[in-house]
C-alpha cells in the first residue's frame, strides 16, 4: 500500500501495516508492566532516548504506540502521546510546558472541565486570560509580552461558537506561540487542526474517535509546525538527547505522562483503536442526523433557540462551512420559558440521558443542572449557556426513529 489511501482505508490497514505477530490484524492487547533486555546497554538505550523501545508501561508500550500512530495518521501530525483521558491530556500539556511566570490565552467557552483546569491552574500563580475566540481581535487584544500559549477548541460544547481558528493560527505563527487546538468535537475526519497552524491538537479519544462509549482516553498529538528549539520551556537535559522537531511532544511524554502517570490501559487502547475504524461512518450518520434534528427542532414552537453550525443563522455558520467537512454531531437547543426540561427530557425514550457525547447512541442532558453547574449564573450567561439549554449528542439511529422520540416527547409535555 505504497500509493496514499483514503482516510478509512488507511484507518483498516494501520495495524497489520505495524506487521504484529502471526499477521494478526489488530495490534494484541500487551498487558506487560515492564520489559526485558538481554543487554542492559540497550535498556540504558531507551531510557536515555537513544534508541526506541519500551522501558515501563507508564509512559507507553505497544498497543497505546499503535493507537498513537493511527491519531498521528489522522492529525497530519509527526508525534503522538496518549492518556488515560481527554483531561489528562490538557492537564499533562499545561504541566509539561508552562513555565512559572507564563501567560495563557483560552477561548472563554472552553468546555467546563477544561475551563475548571485551567482556573484551577490561576489559583498555583498561572496566568490565564480567557477570551471570546469567534474574533482573532480578542485574542491580539490579550497577548502579553510572557504569552506563550493559546488554547482554543473547534466547536464549543454546548453553545457551539466556532473559534476564528484560522486567524488565530496566523497570529500564533507571527508571535511564536504555542497554539494548541482541541479538536474533540470535530475530530479528524471533521477537521484537521494542521491546515490552521495548529502546534498541538488534542482529542478525547472517548468521544468521536473511539466512539462506542466503551473505553477513556485521550491524546496530544504534534503537527510539527511549531519551532520547539526557540522555546525557552524545554528541558535542557532534553535538547541533548532529542531531534529539535520532536522536543515539545518529548518533554510531554516525559513530564506529563511518565511524572503525572495518566496512563492510557492497554486495553482502552485496543478499543479506541477498533472503534477508530468506523469514525467516518459514523460522523456521516451522525452528522447527517444532527441536521435533520436541528432543522425540526428550529421550527417547533416550544423551542427558544437552537445551536446548531449546520443551521445558516448560526453566527459561525460560513466559517463552519468553510472549515469543516461537515457541522458536527452535537448540538443544544433551549426550550422556551415556562416549559419543563426535566418533563421533556423524562418523555424521550429513544434518546438516553447521559452524561457523555460521540456515542453511537444519541445523549441528552440539561446543561445548566449538570456539567456547567459548578460555574454558577454569572459564567454561565457569560458562556452564552441559557438555564434550559438542552445539549444533544446526535447517535446513528435511525432519523424517523429520532425525530418520532422527539416528536411524542413534546407531544406529551403540550
Amino acid at each position: 500500500m505504497t500509493q496514499q489511501k483514503g482516510f478509512t482505508t488507511t484507518l483498516l490497514h494501520a495495524d497489520r501495516l505495524r506487521k504484529p505477530e502471526f499477521g494478526a490484524l489488530h495490534q494484541p492487547i500487551h498487558t506487560a508492566v515492564t520489559w526485558g533486555f538481554d543487554d542492559v546497554q540497550d535498556l540504558v538505550n531507551v531510557f536515555q532516548n537513544k534508541a526506541k523501545g519500551f522501558a515501563y508501561s507508564r509512559q507507553g508500550n505497544p498497543t497505546t504506540a499503535a493507537l498513537e500512530s493511527k491519531i498521528t495518521m489522522m492529525e497530519k501530525g509527526i508525534a503522538t502521546v496518549s492518556f488515560s483521558t481527554g483531561m489528562a491530556a490538557i492537564m499533562a500539556t499545561v504541566f509539561a510546558l508552562v513555565k512559572e511566570g507564563s501567560h495563557i490565552i483560552a477561548s472563554s467557552f472552553l468546555f467546563g472541565n477544561s475551563r475548571s483546569v485551567l482556573t484551577t491552574f490561576t489559583e498555583m500563580g498561572l496566568d490565564i486570560s480567557f477570551v471570546d475566540a469567534t474574533s482573532v481581535e480578542n485574542v491580539k487584544a490579550a497577548c502579553k509580552p510572557n504569552t506563550c500559549m493559546v488554547f482554543a477548541e473547534t466547536i464549543a460544547n454546548p453553545a457551539t461558537q466556532i473559534a476564528d481558528l484560522q486567524a488565530i493560527g496566523d497570529l500564533c505563527e507571527e508571535k511564536g506561540l504555542i497554539y494548541v487546538v482541541d479538536n474533540t468535537m470535530t475530530s479528524p475526519y471533521i477537521f484537521t487542526p494542521y491546515d490552521v497552524k495548529a502546534s498541538l491538537v488534542v482529542n478525547s479519544l472517548t468521544k468521536y474517535i473511539g466512539g462506542h462509549g466503551n473505553a477513556l482516553g485521550g491524546a496530544v498529538t504534534d503537527t510539527g509546525l511549531y519551532n520547539w528549539a526557540n522555546y525557552s520551556g524545554i528541558a535542557e537535559v532534553l535538547r541533548q538527547q532529542i531531534k529539535p522537531e520532536l522536543l515539545g511532544i518529548t518533554q510531554i511524554r516525559k513530564r506529563g505522562l511518565r511524572d503525572g502517570g495518566g496512563t492510557l490501559a492497554p486495553e482502552a487502547a485496543h478499543n479506541l483503536s477498533v472503534g477508530a475504524e468506523t469514525l467516518a461512518l459514523r460522523l456521516e450518520r451522525s452528522c447527517g442526523n444532527a441536521m435533520a434534528l436541528a432543522e425540526y427542532l428550529d421550527s417547533h414552537p416550544l423551542v427558544d433557540k437552537v445551536y446548531y453550525p449546520g443551521l445558516p443563522d448560526h453566527p459561525q455558520h460560513e466559517l463552519s462551512k468553510k472549515l469543516f467537512r461537515l457541522h458536527g454531531g452535537l448540538m443544544s437547543f433551549a426550550l422556551k420559558d415556562g416549559v419543563d426540561v426535566f418533563a421533556f427530557l423524562n418523555n424521550l425514550e429513544v434518546v438516553i440521558k447521559s452524561s457523555n457525547l460521540g456515542d453511537t447512541r444519541t445523549l441528552s442532558i440539561p446543561v445548566a443542572q449538570t456539567i456547567f453547574f459548578e460555574l454558577g449564573p454569572e459564567r454561565r450567561a457569560e458562556m452564552g449557556i441559557p438555564e434550559g439549554m438542552i445539549r444533544l449528542s446526535v447517535g446513528i439511529e435511525d432519523r424517523e426513529d429520532l425525530l418520532n422520540d422527539f416528536k411524542k416527547a413534546f407531544d406529551a409535555i403540550s
